[in-house]
């Protein structure tokens, strides 16, 4: 009779996963503008926003939309004086989810990681540098025009000058 012990040891190999082990699937997000205190918006893939702040700002987020899906999010920046701006945030596969290939097999690989979402990876932040905006340009040239020239309307506003 097997010892329960090599039988534990036996299942926890099989299923275990590297990058479940290793990684994580939820990754702090270091959310940075150039100004700082930017209104942030993040939304999903599918446009539903699931947080908005202040830069700076730590924002925790999932590496998977789902089942061999890495999560995406788009996060727009507003600032007064500033155009607005919109980044985009992919994660990126884990590099340990290839430790499956050594120590996970394909349990790991095909069912685990991708289920929990450990096989993705996000980057540890972003700083997106906003480009103000363009001041309206302001006539200040000097024309000379005669008095019948000017409305009716603002003749009265006018002041006489000696």
């Amino acid at each position: 009779m097997k010892s329960p012990a090599l039988i534990t040891v036996a299942a926890s190999v099989l299923l275990c996963s590297c990058a479940s082990i290793i990684g994580k699937s939820d990754y702090p997000l270091n959310i940075a503008s150039t100004p700082s205190t930017a209104h942030f918006t993040i939304k999903d893939k599918s446009g539903t926003v699931i947080h908005a702040g202040t830069t700076p700002e730590v924002v925790t987020l999932k590496s998977s939309a789902g089942y061999f899906t890495a999560a995406r999010y788009d996060i727009t920046f507003e600032k007064d004086g500033f155009t607005p701006k919109t980044y985009s945030v992919t994660a990126g596969l884990d590099g340990w989810y290839f430790g499956n290939i050594l120590f996970g097999g394909l349990i790991g690989m095909l069912i685990v990681d991708p289920l929990t979402g450990a096989m993705y990876k996000l980057p540890k932040g972003v700083d997106v540098p906003l480009d103000a905006k363009p001041q309206a340009s302001i006539d200040r040239s000097l024309r000379i025009i005669a008095l019948d020239e000017v409305p009716a309307s603002l003749r009265s506003a006018l002041v006489r000058l000696n």
